[in-house]
C-alpha cells in the first residue's frame, strides 16, 4: 500500500501510529492532545482517505487490520523522513550545521580574513567553511557558477545574476629596501619612480591594473613580473627593485629591511566589492557570514 503524501497530513499519520502502538483510543487521543471524539474523527477521515479499514475495533482491543499493518511500515518511514528533514532545517536555522563558501583576493584571505573567520568559527563551530583565495575574475566566476556563496573582489560587477556593493577602499604604498633614495621624498610622483627597477605583479592582478591605469602614459622600468606578493617582498628585500602595493597587502612587507611610503596619486585607490547572487537568497549560514563580513568592514 502506498501513502498519498500529498493528501495525507503528518497529523493524521502520527495519530495512526499512536493508535497502532498504544492500542487504545483514549491513550492515543491523550498522546495527540485531542479529545477522544476529535481523535476518532481523525482516524475515520484517514481510513476514508486511504480507502481501507486500518483497525479492528472492539470494546477491549484495537488491533491493526492486514491493510493497517501494511500501512504502518510506510507511515513510520514517512514520519521518520519528515522528522529528519525538519531536524536538518532546524539545525541549519539555528546554525548548528551548514556550509559556507567564500571566494576572495589572496591578500585579503591571508591578512584580513583569518581573524574574521576565527571569530565566526568560535561562535558557530559546526558551520563548515570553504575559502577560495583567487584573483578577482575567478572570485566573480565562483559566485556566478555557484561554487561560492559570497565573494570579495576588486572588480565591480552588476548583472541580472550578481550584485556588488562597495566593501572598502585600499590606498597604495611604495615598498623599497631600507635606505633607498625614494624614501627621502615627502610627496612622491609617478615620474620619481621611473629611473628605478620595478618589481611588477602580473597583468592579471587587480593591483597591476590599478597601477597601470594611474600611471598612464608612463611606464615603469620593469625588471620582472611575478604572481605572488610574497615574491615581490623577497625581491624588494634583496634590493632588486621597488614596487607599489595596496595597504591590505602590507602585512607581507613587515620586515626590518623594508620601508613603505603612502602614495597620494590621482586614481590610485583600489575599490573592493562584496559580491553575492542577486537572483538567489543566501542560506542561513551564508547570510550569517555575510553579516559578519559587513560588520568587520565597518569596524
Amino acid at each position: 500500500m502506498q501513502i498519498n503524501s500529498v493528501r495525507l497530513s503528518a497529523h493524521q499519520l502520527r495519530a495512526f501510529v499512536h493508535l497502532a502502538e498504544l492500542q487504545s483510543f483514549t491513550r492515543a487521543a491523550t498522546a495527540c492532545h485531542l479529545s477522544q471524539p476529535a481523535f476518532s474523527a481523525l482516524i475515520r477521515a484517514l481510513e476514508t482517505e486511504v480507502g481501507a479499514r486500518l483497525f479492528d475495533r472492539s470494546t477491549r482491543h484495537v488491533d491493526l487490520t492486514v491493510e493497517g499493518r501494511d500501512f504502518f511500515d510506510g507511515a513510520q518511514r514517512v514520519l521518520a523522513e519528515m522528522d529528519a528533514a525538519l531536524a536538518s532545517v532546524r539545525e541549519r536555522v539555528e546554525l548548528k550545521r551548514g556550509r559556507v563558501a567564500l571566494a576572495l583576493l589572496p591578500s585579503l584571505a591571508a591578512g584580513w580574513l583569518p581573524d574574521v573567520l576565527a571569530a565566526f568559527h568560535s561562535e558557530f563551530p559546526d558551520i563548515e567553511l570553504d575559502v577560495f583565495d583567487v584573483l578577482s575574475e575567478n572570485c566573480i566566476e565562483s559566485v556566478r557558477s555557484g561554487r561560492a556563496d559570497i565573494a570579495i573582489a576588486a572588480t565591480r560587477v552588476d548583472t541580472p545574476e550578481l550584485r556588488a556593493e562597495p566593501f572598502q577602499t585600499d590606498e597604495f604604498f611604495l615598498v623599497a629596501r631600507r635606505g633607498h633614495p625614494l624614501l627621502d621624498h615627502a610627496n612622491l610622483k609617478p615620474r620619481d619612480l621611473l629611473p628605478f627597477d620595478f618589481i611588477h605583479l602580473s597583468r592579471s592582478s587587480s593591483v597591476r591594473q590599478y597601477l597601470d591605469a594611474a600611471t598612464l602614459p608612463l611606464k615603469m622600468r620593469t625588471l620582472m613580473e611575478v604572481d605572488q606578493l610574497a615574491t615581490v617582498m623577497g625581491m624588494v628585500r634583496a634590493g632588486l627593485g621597488i614596487s607599489v602595493v595596496p595597504a591590505l597587502t602590507l602585512f607581507h612587507f613587515q620586515h626590518p629591511e623594508i620601508e613603505t611610503r603612502l602614495l597620494r596619486w590621482p586614481g590610485l585607490r583600489r575599490s573592493i566589492y562584496l559580491i553575492k547572487r542577486r537572483d538567489k537568497g543566501l542560506s542561513v549560514a551564508a547570510n550569517a557570514l555575510y553579516q559578519r563580513l559587513v560588520k568587520a568592514r565597518k569596524s
